[in-house]
């Protein structure tokens, strides 16, 4: 039921935020990234129950507990850059919000080397 709530939730500031638009587009642009911000934290209370299943997780893979922290990483990197990246292409900054999705892009490339290396050398002892 809580997709339900954040979703009239950001109808209704959607709708609100319109009213704006004409006369003071600014507060329009404040009262989206409020209720940005409101779903926001909707989101990061749902991190504990995400939290516990990886650690679960952890307890079967014994030992490759680190590729569960990277992944978290990555979602976590993902999620930043796409909210930051919304916020600016609603406020008129779309070549912004593209160097912030790119930085996003790159930054969960480069995360995942030293995980793609690890699975290379495991291939490569395998092989041997």
């Amino acid at each position: 039921m809580e997709i339900i709530k954040i979703g009239i939730l950001g109808v209704a500031g959607v709708m609100l935020a319109l009213q704006f638009r004409s006369n003071r587009p600014e507060y329009g642009l404040y009262l989206g990234a409020g209720i940005c911000l409101v779903i926001f934290t909707f989101s990061v209370s749902g991190l504990k129950i995400l939290f516990e299943r990886v650690r679960e997780l952890q307890g079967y893979l014994k030992g490759s507990g680190d590729y569960l922290g990277f992944l978290l990483r990555a979602v976590g990197i993902t999620y930043v850059c796409e909210f930051c990246a919304s916020i600016c292409k609603d406020a008129g900054y779309g070549a912004v919000a593209g160097q912030i999705e790119i930085f996003g892009k790159l930054s969960v490339l480069l995360m995942g080397i030293p995980v793609l290396v690890a699975v290379i050398e495991n291939i490569s002892a395998i092989s041997v």
